[in-house]
């Protein structure tokens, strides 16, 4: 494609004889287009297209460099070489300084080196825009990135800056250009105890790459400290000569406190900021090599708080958060700063006393923490009342790792709590016997639904007068293929420490309800099922729901199901329990209230709860003895107490004549036990169940 070059010339000679100058030219083609004046000339620039302009440098109405000067303002990114007399040359050598590519001598138009000298600025032009647009690529790039970038010439002075690196070291590029690096980018190290050699120093002066890990910390202009981490590499010129160095570094500050952060996060507990179970371990297995060495006996001590869960569901669990914090307190407050406090999760917290001297002294501390922990906690206005029960393990008697010694202190833990909870308990090695017991118990348990080892039976409840059959208790009994029947007293607190304790209960609730909807069915006699609901059960949040579920699903009358519930569960939430019973009230489900005198010693809530029955608990049956001064004092209460409040009163665990001649001579109406019939199987009972049984 040819090249249009534009003559700006008033002389018809001078152009007629550029015009075959370039129309000969083998270094063409060119496209000629001319015009005599400046003003016609600065139009057609305007139009485009042109790809050099021969400039005259006397035009008819201009002269001289100011004739350059407005076409060059006009057409910047073309070249323009001027046409000049002799006596114009210093005109001609001005231009160049503002602009021009050259300039051509009146007279000499028909020399073949004028076409060659055009093609070579057209040319020139052409490399230098394309130059240009790489180093724009280049600049722009370099100020979008969030690297630092600083370039050095041979002796180490600044010779450019990206954006990222104005912002970081405080000097602008203007400012830091031709100063030493050093001065500009001023690094000390990771602790701020002494400087560091700036890498872009060793490159130049090895000619090899330099890089620094994250250890360094780079000083700004005003003194502020980013930690970063750089690397310098050497810039060659062509010849693989060494001409200066650039250095690329990021500010690594954030990632660094982030990293901190998660590593403080990975070994410490979210809630309290005590070590977590991972720090803990490797504490004690730091503890057991100094042992080894020094011949100490580190101590654990294993930490529950006695009803805990009772404060967290009564009182929300920002209150527990709260108070586990508080508790984390005074626990650091009861040991040495040498000592180890951790959340081990829940309510559960380990203490490492690493450098005992003798086991014994694990139980002063123990002593002082029960004090501690039993004294009032003042949360959110609120006074708390709490205890801890505590376990306790000795390296290396009672373990030689941390695992062992951590079991072993959780055994001694439950010991403690089984004997009256406020108490400390070393362990022994015959409790690992229970402990095994409990997880045989829990790891069959989790089996026992799916395999439908569960079974019930039921305890009829007879009309004392009559003899009749009133209704039944359903009683869970867990048929165990190598244990035979196994009670719930053996099993049902494992249940709920394990969270089985809501499916088993929901299992039962079907299970009745469907029975129930079978003797309907069957025509048997209208009696009613009792079923026990547990704390945990009745407390779910969606309990009510769950109910409602089985009703539909086994299609019972829930008039025929009565559900006993003891006293402690109905007063934990005494707002609650009275929403949920009216609930269940208003479907026709009686409440009944079991171990009726066993546990809150205020009667109020017996008007707060739509209460159908109350049981009387067995052990105050079984204490009657006929004298109604003496131990059936508490029976006789309670029978005048349900009467004159409208309940049906029931006796449970009747075991002889004498017990049944009392409760029938103080108006008791219903009462269950041996005397009457032992549990029985679904099928005894719809025997018993059967019109002509």
């Amino acid at each position: 494609m040819a090249n249009l070059i534009l003559i700006i010339s008033p002389s018809p000679d001078d152009v007629l004889a550029l015009r075959q100058a370039l129309g000969d030219a083998s270094d063409g083609p060119f496209d000629v287009e001319d015009t005599g004046t400046l003003a016609s000339g600065l139009r057609r620039v305007a139009e485009g297209g042109i790809d050099a302009i021969l400039l005259d440098m006397s035009l008819p109405d201009s002269q001289g460099l100011a004739s350059f000067e407005q076409v060059h303002v006009a057409a910047r990114h073309t070249p323009i070489m001027t046409l000049c007399a002799l006596d114009e040359e210093d005109d001609a050598r001005e231009a160049v300084q503002r602009g021009a590519q050259g300039w051509l001598s009146k007279g000499y138009f028909d020399n073949n080196l004028v076409p060659q000298s055009l093609r070579n600025v057209i040319e020139r032009m052409k490399v230098e825009q394309k130059l240009y647009a790489l180093q724009a690529r280049a600049q722009i790039t370099l100020n979008s990135i969030a690297d630092a970038v600083v370039s050095v010439d041979m002796h180490g002075r600044v010779d450019y800056l990206n954006i990222a690196a104005e912002l970081m070291t405080g000097w602008t590029r203007d400012e830091a250009k031709g100063r030493q690096i050093a001065q500009v980018l001023v690094m000390v190290d990771g602790d701020g105890a002494g400087t560091v050699d700036n890498p872009v120093e060793a490159v130049l002066r090895d000619g090899q790459s330099e890089g620094l890990s994250g250890e360094v910390i780079l000083v700004d202009r005003l003194g502020k400290l980013r930690r970063i981490e750089d690397s310098a590499a050497p810039i060659f010129d062509w010849d693989g000569q060494l001409v200066g160095a650039v250095m690329v570094f990021r500010d690594i500050s954030d990632t660094v406190a982030l990293t901190t952060k998660m590593k403080h996060l990975a070994q410490h507990d979210f809630l309290t900021n005590l070590p977590n179970r991972v720090l803990l371990n490797d504490r004690i297995s730091q503890a057991i090599a100094s042992a080894r060495r020094s011949n100490t006996c580190p101590a654990l001590l294993f930490l529950d708080l006695d009803k805990f869960k009772h404060i967290n569901d009564s009182l929300g669990h920002a209150i527990g958060d709260w108070l586990l914090q508080a508790v984390a307190g005074r626990l650091l407050g009861c040991v040495r700063t040498s000592d180890t406090v951790s959340r081990h999760g829940g309510d559960e917290f380990v203490i490492l006393l690493a450098d005992e001297r003798r086991a014994q002294d694990a139980a002063l501390a123990a002593e002082k923490i029960l004090i501690a922990i039993s004294t009032p906690f003042l949360i959110d206005g609120q006074q708390l009342h709490t205890s801890t029960s505590i376990g306790i393990s000795v390296f290396p008697l009672d373990g030689l790792d941390a695992a062992a010694l951590i079991k072993n202190a959780d055994t001694a833990m439950y010991h403690a709590k089984e004997r009256g909870r406020n108490a400390y308990q070393f362990f022994c090695h015959d409790m690992n016997a229970r402990a095994v017991e409990r997880q045989l118990i829990e790891s069959n348990l989790r089996l026992a639904l799916e395999r439908s080892e569960f079974v019930l039976h039921y305890q009829p409840k007879l009309d004392l007068e009559s003899g009749a059959i009133t209704g039944a208790e359903a009683l869970l009994r867990w048929e165990q293929p190598e244990w035979g029947t196994v009670l719930p007293e053996r099993f049902i607190h494992v249940a709920e420490e394990c969270g089985l304790v809501i499916p088993i209960g929901r299992w039962v609730l079907r299970e009745a309800c469907a029975e129930a909807a079978h003797w309907r069915a069957s025509g048997m006699a209208p009696v009613s099922i009792a079923v026990n609901v547990s704390a945990m059960e009745f407390r779910h949040r969606d309990f009510f729901e769950q109910a409602l579920a089985i009703f539909d699903a086994t299609g019972v009358d829930p008039a025929c199901l009565q559900l006993e519930l003891t006293e402690s569960v109905l007063m934990r939430d005494v707002g609650a329990s009275a929403t949920l019973l009216a609930k269940l009230k208003a479907m026709g489900v009686q409440i009944a209230v079991d171990d009726f005198g066993t546990g809150y010693s205020s009667l109020s809530y017996l008007n707060q709860f739509p209460i159908d029955v109350l049981k009387i608990d067995q052990s105050f049956v079984r204490a009657i003895d006929g004298n109604v001064e003496g131990n059936g004092a508490i029976v006789s209460a309670v029978i005048g107490m349900g009467r004159s409040l409208g309940q049906r009163v029931i006796a449970e665990g009747i075991e002889n004549a004498v017990q049944l001649a009392f409760l029938r001579l103080h108006g008791c109406g219903e009462g269950q036990g041996y005397f009457f019939s032992a549990p029985v199987d679904a099928t005894r009972m719809r025997a018993m169940l059967r019109p002509d049984a």
